[in-house]
C-alpha cells in the first residue's frame, strides 16, 4: 500500500489539493500498477514562517521579493526556487 506525504510551503485550495491527490494517485496506478483504493496521500501545509530554504525563512524571502516588486517564489509554484531564478 503506497503512502505519499507531501509538504507545501504555504497553502493550497481544496480544489488544488484534490488535483494533487488525483494526479499522484494516477501516477502510482499507471507507473506501478497499484490499486487506486490502496494509495494513501497526506498533504501537510506548513506556514512559510516555519519553512526554510536556502538559509532563510520562506516568509522572509517572500517579504523581500514583495518589497522589490517581484512575485514571491512561493506564489509562483516553486517555493524552493532561489532568488533570481
Amino acid at each position: 500500500m503506497p503512502f505519499v506525504s507531501i509538504r507545501l510551503a504555504g497553502s493550497a485550495t481544496k480544489e488544488q489539493k484534490a488535483g494533487i491527490v488525483a494526479d499522484v494517485t494516477g501516477s502510482l496506478v499507471s507507473r506501478l500498477g497499484k490499486n487506486p483504493a490502496a494509495v494513501q496521500i497526506v498533504i501537510e501545509e506548513v506556514s512559510t514562517e516555519n519553512y526554510g530554504a536556502g538559509g532563510q525563512l520562506i516568509a522572509d524571502r517572500d517579504a523581500a521579493q514583495a518589497r522589490s516588486g517581484s512575485a514571491p517564489a512561493s506564489k509562483q509554484g516553486d517555493a524552493h526556487a532561489e532568488p533570481g531564478r
